[in-house]
């Protein structure tokens, strides 16, 4: 049986007559305003979780895969800065120590 809003009309103005208008009223808030098949049940619920728990494990692959693409960039950018750096003091040491003993 469909539930429509003539129907849900008659249910509270019965329930109006019956209980009292301010109770009557509530009660017809409390129910849903739509078929009780339009309801989210508990397996509803269980089968939107595991949807989203795989999901979650997409994104989390992704940003797994993202966090080591950018560690392998930043140590790559770490060794060429720590090359360029030793060549530089190396060099500089050198040319000191050729300045002093050429000066001698």
């Amino acid at each position: 049986m469909t539930v429509d809003e003539r129907s849900r009309l008659q249910l509270a103005e019965a329930l109006k007559r019956m209980l009292g208008d301010d109770e009557g009223i509530t009660l017809t808030e409390l129910l849903p305003p739509v078929g009780w098949a339009d309801v989210a049940t508990g397996h509803n619920l269980l089968q939107l979780e595991a949807r989203m728990d795989l999901r979650f494990e997409g994104v989390d692959a992704q940003l797994e895969s993202l966090e080591h693409r950018l560690e392998v960039k930043f140590e790559r950018g770490f060794r060429t800065t720590l090359v360029t750096m030793m060549s530089l003091y190396v060099t500089g040491f050198a040319a000191t120590i050729l300045t002093v003993v050429l000066t001698r």
